[in-house]
């Protein structure tokens, strides 16, 4: 999504990068009727977005509304949307619905392509199942149940949807009291311990990013206590972090959780080289053998060590994001939307090997505006609105309305 927004430009010019409006010599950019058309846009899809803003400032959300509002000014035909919900809200989400609809009334064609069964239902008047880069299946809606279209995308039968082992819980690993980070982190407290899986819910811009960030080091820590293992921490950079034991799962995979240019061989060594490495020089057949049985125990589908990661698909990427950390024997793993993007085989391989992690004693914080997700897998869900956890609801106890309700800032209320 990055590659299509010009940050240093703003968000009015972005809307119209293909055509400024000119004036009648066409030769001035008419900034006015820029900012007019842009606005109108957004009008249609029902935001506000601030038009002057360089683009590059804004969240993941906000670019993908910006890329959304640019086709409905180039009056095209057909419309190609791939994963356009990936980082927008529920609410964000329903609004990009209605402007689809909106679309289709108008006679504009769409191609809708996603991960998200119930979108698939949603959205759709026909839909096709592409497995292995060929087409298996093309069928009306209402010919087809979600169950006969998943089977379709796995070649198989889909056993369960969030499989969790049993994992004895143990002491507190990770006790975090009062932090702040910049402005989205404003008071935080949270425990998770050992085999637990907690899960932080909140919709795009509550700070659970941002959150992950400042515990894995990679943001200033403005106020409060960070603890790992009884021992308070003080987190200057992500090296502070790893050493301390704790490993992140970013949500912006290609950028931060993986080396894309390289090999698949590398990104599940780069963690742990020091582990391979013996008087400066590195014990290529060592590496080798413990990437070869990270590859076998996650599941990843690959040619070979040497095949570049970009070339994998996006479920297989997370999961040599995710396997780069299991050598260096972190306590900790922080997890951020790590599904957005993943087919739904690939979230089952996810779930399960979260589930496993937590098996064997790993204190597991999973961050997702996902909230089925949450409900499926964790122990423990905490809400997070505007900043702070303003609820926690024990396992089995929380309801996807009552999830949204806190995380919507409807009810209010402390951990």
């Amino acid at each position: 999504m990055d590659t299509a927004i010009v940050p240093a430009l703003s968000t009015a010019e972005n809307i119209l990068l293909d055509r400024h409006a000119a004036n009648g010599a066409g030769r001035w950019v008419n900034w006015k009727a820029m900012a007019e058309e842009a606005g109108a846009a957004l009008q249609r899809l029902g935001v506000e977005l601030p038009l002057h803003k360089p683009a590059g400032e804004l969240s993941l959300a906000e670019k993908q509304l910006v890329l959304i509002a640019r086709l409905l000014t180039e009056r095209a035909r057909f419309v190609i949307l791939d994963e356009p919900t990936a980082p927008l809200s529920l609410e964000e989400a329903e609004r990009l619905f209605r402007v689809i609809e909106g679309l289709k009334a108008s006679g504009i064609g769409i191609i809708f392509i996603t991960h998200r069964l119930p979108e698939v239902f949603r959205v759709s008047d026909r839909i096709t199942v592409m497995r292995d880069g060929m087409r298996v299946l093309t069928a009306d809606k209402r010919d087809l149940t979600p169950e006969g279209v998943v089977e379709a995308m796995l070649g198989r039968k889909f056993e369960e949807e969030y499989p969790k082992l049993e994992a004895e819980i143990g002491e507190v690993v990770l006790d975090v009291n009062g932090l702040r980070s910049g402005s989205r982190v404003k008071d935080v407290s949270l425990k998770v311990r050992s085999g637990e899986i907690v899960a932080v819910v909140g919709l795009v811009g509550a700070g659970k990013t941002e959150l992950s960030r400042a515990l894995f080091g990679a943001d200033s820590v403005d106020g409060g206590t960070i603890r790992a293992g009884g021992r308070p921490l003080r987190l200057n950079q992500p090296a502070d972090a790893v050493a301390a034991g704790i490993a992140l799962v970013p949500e912006e995979r290609r950028r931060q959780g993986i080396v894309a240019s390289d090999s698949v061989l590398r990104n599940l060594s780069l963690p742990s080289l020091k582990r391979w490495t013996r008087l400066g020089f590195l014990a290529g057949r060592k590496e080798e053998e413990s990437a070869s049985g990270l590859i076998s125990s996650l599941g990843i589908k690959t040619a070979g060590f040497q095949q570049i990661i970009a070339t994998l698909s996006g479920g297989n990427q997370q999961k040599v994001s995710i396997g780069k950390w299991i050598p260096t024997e972190a306590s900790v793993y922080l997890f951020d939307e790590p599904t957005k993007g993943v087919d739904i085989g690939a979230k089952s391989d996810i779930f399960r090997v979260i589930g496993n992690l937590a098996a064997q004693g790993k204190a597991i914080l999973y961050l997702t505006c996902e909230f089925q997700e949450a409900v499926g897998i964790a122990d423990r869900i905490l809400v997070m609105y505007d900043g702070a956890i303003v609820k926690e609801f024990p396992r089995g106890q929380a309801s996807l309305e009552e999830l949204l309700i806190e995380a919507s800032g409807g009810r209010g209320g402390t951990a």
